[in-house]
């Protein structure tokens, strides 16, 4: 749940934060979540025996209260979460923030879940001051954890100084600068990977296995989120290539109007390339699936009472005829796994290349009255026939050719991919 800017993931490119901006922005409104957390005020007098409720107490009230109202799954992994707020309100000293601070760090760290975190005022501060910038600096890597809790690269951001230095999807980083990353937040590991532009910063990762240090230099770099061309591969057969790195406020616009250029130059068929692509913003990902179907479910949001919201097509597409292939590899991930899930769930394209990352929870954001935060997992993406994203990914229906490295042999420029095309044509028509 994702960075960029050597944050953390969601697009950590312009702040620290560890979900996408799609499940920040897909998840619980906050006006109602706040009319929640002020409902423990009620609930506070009769919970403490105290005349009168300190603010420290109240402020671990409101955490455990967005948690209670919203968390995606009920059994709090097995914690007697009522018990735990009395225990917490009796038997914890919360004499001073910082102690309230760790009490409450404590209380989300019974749910075992790595994305359920507290901020700190001046992180979250941070979160909400960023905007989704195409000009940005960093080392330009989207963070997450594995399922050892391992600090994982989810993909690093193509034409960034991170993918260029030799960072790959899967990376798992296990040092910054000689300082061991074990047992450490998102947040902790993306701070030490920020710096001043133009200095270097060394990441210790384990690929498959195999130990190495990459010397990574920060600086900033331009995200260009669509880029298309014609690809014209011989026997009067045209076709339109879209390279779709990242979902920001335009790239639902660029995509559209890709495809309207490409088929007007009648090309036979689109191929889609989401390798790499570690999601963004959630809706760019629906309004692409419905240039692209005219009917059918596009996503499933499930909470703890089952689904949520259900977002289908609305017989606006530009083209829902044209073949259409999917290029997807293991950093491909939460909103590129949305859309690969509705037009495969749909046959609507076939999916070529790995396993997709397999991102598919949801958070918000709920303020607390000191200014700080509490990120809750809400909800989690399902594709129209009830996979469940998270851990799982999208497998392809078949893979790419791979060169002599073992390394996917299909280039993802549009250059290159259009040699690469002519040589292999009926791969893609």
């Amino acid at each position: 749940v994702v960075s960029r800017t050597g944050r953390a993931p969601v697009d950590a490119r312009d702040g620290a934060a560890w979900r996408d901006d799609d499940e920040r922005r897909e998840a619980m409104p906050r006006v109602a979540m706040r009319a929640a957390v002020g409902a423990v005020v009620a609930m506070a007098v009769a919970a403490s025996d105290a005349e009168a409720i300190t603010e420290n107490q109240m402020l671990y009230l409101e955490a455990w209260r967005a948690v209670d109202k919203a968390y995606v799954d009920k059994t709090f992994n097995g914690v007697n979460w009522f018990k735990l707020r009395e225990t917490g309100l009796k038997n914890d000293d919360l004499d001073d923030r910082e102690t309230t601070y760790e009490v409450i760090r404590a209380m989300l760290a019974k749910l075992d879940d790595p994305f359920t975190r507290f901020l700190e005022p001046e992180k979250y501060s941070s979160v909400t001051e960023q905007t989704m910038k195409a000009d940005v600096s960093g080392v330009g890597i989207e963070m997450g954890f594995d399922d050892d809790k391992k600090i994982i690269v989810v993909a690093p951001t193509p034409g960034g100084p991170a993918s260029e230095a030799g960072v790959k999807a899967k990376d798992l980083i296990y040092a910054v600068d000689g300082a061991p990353t074990v047992d450490k937040s998102l947040y902790e590991v993306a701070e030490e990977l920020q710096g001043p532009q133009g200095s270097k910063v060394t990441l210790s990762v384990d690929r498959g296995g195999k130990q190495s240090d990459i010397v990574v230099q920060r600086k900033r770099y331009t995200v260009v989120p669509v880029t298309s061309t014609t690809c014209d591969v011989g026997e009067n057969k045209k076709i339109g290539y879209v390279k779709l790195s990242a979902f920001n406020q335009v790239s639902g616009a660029k995509t559209k109007e890709a495809l309207k250029a490409l088929k007007a130059e009648g090309v036979n068929s689109y191929v889609l390339d989401l390798r790499n692509n570690v999601g963004g913003l959630f809706p760019g990902a629906l309004e692409i699936a419905k240039a692209l179907m005219n009917e059918g479910t596009i996503v499933y949001i499930a909470d703890s009472s089952g689904e949520r919201d259900v977002f289908e097509a609305d017989r606006s597409a530009l083209d829902a005829d044209t073949p259409l292939r999917l290029l997807v590899n293991k950093g491909t991930a939460s909103a590129s796994e949305v859309l690969a899930g509705a037009l495969r769930d749909n046959n609507r394209a076939t999916i070529l290349g790995e396993t997709t990352f397999g991102k598919g929870l949801i958070q918000t954001l709920v303020p607390l009255s000191d200014g700080s935060a509490v990120s809750v997992t809400v909800a989690q993406y399902r594709t129209p026939l009830g996979t469940n994203i998270n851990k799982v990914g999208i497998v392809p229906d078949k893979p790419l050719p791979l060169n002599d490295a073992g390394e996917d042999a299909v280039p993802a420029n549009a250059d290159d991919f259009c040699a690469y095309a002519r040589t292999a044509p009926d791969l893609f028509l």
